[in-house]
């Protein structure tokens, strides 16, 4: 369906980015937008208020975001319906793009409605441009799944993928997640930390993936803020990635016994093993009977 100035009647929806962290990355022409529709759909209103605060913004807003209810959305699509223009906004970025509003987006356009983009600051282009290792070609994974079969199976796409990835994630969680990448990726593919772009106190770091996990679990890197991790890429930096293949459970285990035999606490080495082989954490845990025992 076409999205433009002259799509249908009704309203028009404004994706419109917003400031990653510093209020003054906002372009003229949302500046306008915000000024000029009849309403702003907020993921968090009392954010949002400090950004129209400061650019002297007195339109309408109401809440809309991920735990809205469908009245909510059916609400906004009326009054877009009647032709009231309305902005989506987030709270930092590009709305439906780690962030919600992608429901409102394609019912609206399903009704052929007008969908405009107002581009503007986004945090996995910010990385990709200040990581210095993501190359010309790169996908973008958001944030990794928790636990499970899932998130083993996403780390093992990573490592096979000779592109860079960008990863967002939680700062009680940059640890993990870099300890996973390193051993589903190597400990030796480039990487980098990409820490509060934007703000007063951003922070990017570059190394080996093995190298980040290290750091972070040693306190080296401030956990605190908004994280982007940057894979980097194999194909511009060399090297070769994993290959996706069955995992073999004999030498999963095998390398369970080696890094404990190094050291390593059993749970560690078997959490390890799993994130690069995507086979169950318990199934490798347990440790190898006692070949004296009768």
């Amino acid at each position: 369906m076409t999205s433009g100035p002259d799509a249908t009647a009704g309203g028009r929806l404004y994706v419109v980015a917003t400031p990653i962290g510093n209020l003054a990355d906002i372009s003229l022409r949302a500046i306008e937008v915000l000024r000029t529709v009849a309403l702003i759909a907020a993921e968090d209103t009392r954010l949002t208020r400090r950004l129209l605060d400061r650019h002297g913004i007195e339109t309408p807003m109401a809440s809309f975001h991920a735990r809205s209810g469908a009245g909510r959305m059916e609400a906004l699509l009326e009054r877009l319906r009647r032709g009231d223009d309305i902005a989506l906004v987030s709270d930092a970025g590009t709305p439906t793009v780690s962030d919600p509003g992608e429901e409102l987006v394609a019912a609206w356009a399903a009704e052929g409605g007008t969908v405009v983009p107002i581009p503007g600051a986004s945090a996995v282009l910010a990385a990709v441009a200040g990581s210095g290792v993501a190359g010309p070609r790169w996908a973008f994974e958001g944030f990794l799944p928790r636990s499970g079969r899932e998130r083993r199976e996403r780390l093992a796409r990573i490592a096979a993928d000779a592109r860079g990835t960008v990863v967002y994630e939680a700062p009680g969680r940059i640890a993990a997640t870099l300890t996973d990448l390193a051993a589903a990726c190597g400990d030796d593919r480039p990487g980098a930390i990409c820490r509060e772009l934007t703000k007063l106190h951003e922070e990017i770091v570059r190394a080996p993936l093995g190298e980040l996990a290290q750091r972070t679990r040693s306190g080296e890197v401030r956990l605190r803020g908004e994280f982007a991790i940057v894979v980097g890429s194999v194909e511009r930096f060399g090297g070769t990635p994993a290959r996706a293949q069955v995992p073999d459970t004999a030498a999963a285990l095998a390398e369970v016994e080696r890094l404990v035999a190094a050291g390593t606490p059993r749970g560690e080495a078997a959490r390890r093993v799993a994130a690069a082989t995507g086979l169950p954490r318990r199934s490798l845990y347990a440790a190898p009977p006692d070949p004296g025992a009768p």
